[in-house]
């Protein structure tokens, strides 16, 4: 009985063991370069930021261009109650008080249209009001208004519609071009991430070679000892190497857990997910030419239209200035009108209605103060000017010294790959040598630092050269393996 409690308990203990290791196992997830930049482009907290920049700039735009389109309104009182008593001035220039007992209601349709060419308003529209007295004789009125077209037309002043249109399509470019960099700066960040946690992986798999290698070095070197082979300093540093070895790998599984806790994060992936990030095996291998890249960096760049425009806005202000120095106004309403006690009344027969009015405001003696802000205004558009120079001097320059970073990054690069071999190399011939006794325990700590940072920088330059490469590519927004331009379906992301 006994046995048999045990055959059980057993099978127990080993099925539990394997299913928590089935669990483990299941937990551990490889991911290359590219799924993470997938993964990052499609659900990270800053794609959704620059998704919902670009919508915002998107209904700017459409708010823009409906500004431009006939406008449909309908306003309407129904209805008003008024019971009250004002002051009324009689014949004799005495006042008193009169008793107001009504109830009125109104209505208006009416059709409205910018006018961007002139900056004035255009509108056709109707209206019936109807008034009704609810003390005397209870009288009832209708005043209807069938058709009236009003213009309103500001004169010398700034054209706000016009300096709308050559700004706000700007604006929205500046917008698109600004998502498609965002989304390849949240691929520069992946970039970050996935290499961090590559390098932390990399440094604890070196850290625990370094281990197993200095445990075993530390029991030849206790046999050796013993028939007197090595002195007593040889053994207390090669022991010192392996507390030290201990010591890094506990280190580096902190950070590589770090690591892995920000890209996953970032990535916004399950807290139970292990990421095993995988070395990428093929990079995109070209040249960029300079000039090339400027001439697709201004084409495609937010910077080249952001430079329009302020530009734009610069001179949109001085504009602006000028106008406000004499404001002058045109109104004018031509229409039919009728009233009547009766609703058929009001519309049969119908009167001529016309309103022309023109108001002007002209400064006599404003001690220079509408000319000042002319004077402002300029100097503002020269302070504009002044820095749109700068900073296309310094964009042109920073693009010129990441083509060069990337151009030289791939020998960079073939040279850290070869140093790494050769260090690998050099590391397991001193390790041999060691055990032969041929050569000193300073040596081989030498030569493992040498394995260790030669590692380290070819992570390092494989990071350098994928940084720098989409880096280009956020400023150009050209794929340069495809040779074609990053664009979007614009559309179509901002209804997803």
């Amino acid at each position: 009985m006994m046995d048999r409690k045990k055959t059980i308990a057993c099978i127990l203990v080993c099925t539990f063991a394997l299913m928590a290791r089935a669990e483990t196992t299941s937990k551990l997830r490889p991911i290359s370069l590219d799924e993470a930049i997938t993964i990052a482009r499609l659900q990270s907290v800053n794609a959704a930021v620059a998704l919902n920049e670009l919508k915002t700039a998107y209904w700017e735009y459409r708010t823009f261009r409906a500004d431009l389109l006939p406008e449909v309104n309908l306003q309407a009182t129904v209805p008003s109650y008024v019971k009250s008593y004002n002051s009324y001035q009689q014949s004799d220039g005495s006042y008193t008080f009169v008793r107001n007992n009504f109830t009125q209601m109104s209505g208006q349709f009416s059709i409205d249209q910018n006018i961007w060419l002139t900056g004035g308003t255009l509108s056709l529209n109707t209206s019936l009001d109807f008034l009704k007295q609810m003390d005397g004789n209870k009288d009832e009125r209708f005043m209807s208004v069938p058709v009236a077209l009003t213009l309103s037309q500001p004169i010398f002043g700034v054209n706000t519609f016009k300096w709308n249109r050559r700004i706000e399509p700007v604006r929205y470019a500046e917008a698109k071009a600004n998502f498609l960099s965002a989304t390849e700066e949240v691929t520069m960040t992946t970039i970050n991430y996935f290499f961090n946690l590559l390098l932390a992986k990399e440094n604890l798999g070196i850290a625990k070679q370094n281990l197993e290698n200095a445990e075993k070095l530390y029991e030849v070197a206790k046999a050796k000892r013993k028939m007197g082979q090595i002195s007593e300093n040889d053994v207390l540093q090669l022991k010192l190497n392996m507390l030290n070895a201990q010591s890094a790998v506990t280190d580096y599984e902190s950070d590589l857990k770090s690591n892995m806790f920000r890209l996953r994060s970032f990535l916004a992936l399950g807290e139970q997910e292990e990421l095993e990030p995988v070395l990428p095996d093929t990079i995109p291998t070209m040249l960029v030419n300079y000039q090339d890249a400027l001439n697709k960096a201004l084409a495609n760049n937010s910077f080249a239209h952001n430079i329009r425009r302020r530009q734009l806005e610069a001179d949109y202000e001085v504009a602006k200035a000028r106008g406000n120095m004499r404001q002058i106004t045109l109104f004018a309403e031509v229409g039919f009108t009728g009233t009547d006690h009766r609703f058929k009344g009001a519309y049969h027969p119908l009167k001529d209605n016309q309103i022309v009015e023109v108001g002007f405001k002209i400064p006599i003696l404003d001690w220079g103060k509408r000319r000042g802000k002319v004077k402002v205004a300029k100097s503002n558009r020269e302070v504009v000017q002044s820095r749109l120079r700068q900073e296309t001097m310094d964009f042109n320059q920073n693009l010129f010294i990441l083509v060069e970073q990337f151009n030289n990054q791939r020998a960079q690069l073939d040279i850290a790959n070869e140093a790494d071999r050769i260090a690998q190399r050099r590391y397991k011939t001193n390790v041999e040598t060691f055990m032969i006794g041929k050569i000193s325990t300073l040596d081989l700590n030498d030569a493992q630092v040498s394995k260790d940072e030669a590692r380290q920088k070819h992570i390092n330059e494989l990071f350098y050269y994928w940084y720098y490469y989409y880096q280009l590519r956020s400023l150009t927004l050209w794929d340069f393996e495809k040779n074609t331009n990053i664009d979007a379906d614009f559309e179509k992301i901002i209804k997803y």
